[in-house]
């Protein structure tokens, strides 16, 4: 599976960096999946081994990249590093679909995105407005913020988050710098992003050999909590939607995403794997759901 190092800009000049997987077998223009990370993960945390098992197995280019901010991609000049804007990460999938149409490697007409938790539902919300993706490829995804943050984030806790949204705010107005949070926390209790023990295991574990940094800015969860991509998803039809989903997800719900897939029009599948969030990107049930959606992409896309 060939792979080489990729850089483009965005509508906004933010450099965005990725890499750029080639079938294995095949020549000419084939098809292309677009795929990025969820909430504050780089690339390296195992969308190399999802790029690799398509390529391998089907006639497929796979454009891998960081989200801005992270990883090896820009910041736009004057913002801060680790934060996560939904809205301009919706956006970018749709520049990294401009990119890709460019290549001599790909077949213009036949592009696909594919998004795992934050950015499985940024794929439903550009599946649903950019007519130009051809299929879309969901995996555990986050499906209505404010539905997730009121799983995760006890009721008596609420109001403090809420203050601390408002001294955030109130900080920056000042021009002072933002009020951060680290992504996990080894406490479940304990303030951060993300608060589960899977969440901690999975980061903690990738932190060692890759960049990733265990720090995001307060205000990339209150954007997280106005983001609503289950707004989107009765719009994808006739594009072609796979939702994965872990029975067992306590990180972004597993009924959560059911409700949202009930509200999906045809034509669409869904995949249920018996683990944890996390347990989608590897281990023991990764060929299942890799093969399934090689299935699903060799079935809609023509590969």
């Amino acid at each position: 599976m060939p792979r080489k190092d990729i850089e483009f800009k965005t509508h906004d000049n933010v450099t965005l960096r990725g890499w750029l997987y080639t079938p294995s077998s095949g020549s000419g223009k084939a098809p292309c999946l677009v795929m990025a990370h969820g909430f504050s993960a780089v690339k390296e945390m195992d969308l190399d081994t999802f790029a690799e098992y398509f390529t391998s197995k089907l006639n497929l280019v796979c454009l891998v990249y960081d989200n801005r901010g992270f990883g090896s991609s820009d910041v736009k000049d004057g913002h801060p590093l680790y934060e996560i804007n939904p809205n301009e990460q919706v956006s970018d999938y749709s520049d990294a679909i401009t990119y890709a149409q460019t290549l001599p490697e790909v077949d213009a007409d036949k592009i696909g995105v594919w998004g795992s938790s934050y950015s499985g539902g940024h794929v439903l919300v550009v599946g649903a407005i950019d007519r130009r993706v051809k299929i879309v490829l969901s995996q555990v995804p986050l499906v209505t913020g404010l539905g997730n943050f009121s799983a995760l984030v006890r009721s008596d806790v609420r109001p403090q988050m809420d203050q601390m949204f408002m001294d955030d705010r109130l900080a920056r107005f000042a021009h002072k710098d933002p009020v951060r949070i680290p992504v996990v926390d080894e406490n479940p209790q304990a303030p951060s992003a993300l608060p589960t023990s899977d969440s901690y295991q999975f980061f903690q574990a990738w932190g060692k050999k890759s960049p990733w940094k265990n720090d995001v800015t307060l205000k990339s969860m209150e954007m997280l909590r106005a983001y609503e991509p289950v707004a989107y998803i009765h719009r994808i039809s006739p594009t072609p939607l796979l939702m994965t989903v872990e029975r067992n997800d306590v990180l972004t719900p597993s009924q959560l995403a059911l409700d949202a897939y009930s509200k999906a029009l045809e034509p669409k599948q869904l995949q249920i794997l018996p683990g944890g969030h996390f347990d989608a990107y590897s281990g023991p049930t990764f060929e299942s759901n890799a093969g399934t959606q090689a299935e699903f992409l060799k079935k809609h896309l023509g590969v």
